[in-house]
């Protein structure tokens, strides 16, 4: 079993910036498929970003250029680094990794853009 716990959501204005944090209770290491995903209110969730292989990333079209997702596998921690935020990059952000044939999620963190 995987236990994820996002943090570093909140309230920011437009063109802001966030970095969000998912903290693994069991170690990265050997884990090639972590990634994120948002849920904006009212919509269906939708992959942001995804880190496989150690290093090769991938990013949905609405946050090239915006948002980096980074692992440390020292903390076994995922991140991911928000910049130039809009109103449209709203909502809960879920973490996932994909360990032993599963995925596993964490509880989500709330991310708000508004002036």
């Amino acid at each position: 079993q995987v236990q994820l716990v996002e943090s570093g959501g909140g309230l920011v204005q437009p063109g802001g910036s966030l970095r969000l944090s998912c903290a693994s209770s069991r170690s990265i290491f050997s884990i090639n498929n972590m990634g994120w995903t948002r849920q904006p209110p009212g919509n269906e969730r939708e992959l942001v970003a995804y880190i496989i292989t150690g290093s090769i990333t991938n990013y949905a079209d609405s946050v090239k250029g915006r948002f980096t997702i980074s692992r440390d596998n020292a903390k076994s921690t995922v991140y991911l680094q928000m910049n130039s935020l809009k109103p449209e990059d709203t909502g809960v952000y879920y973490c996932y990794v994909d360990w032993l044939g599963r995925r596993h999620w964490g509880q989500g963190t709330q991310v708000t853009v508004s002036s």
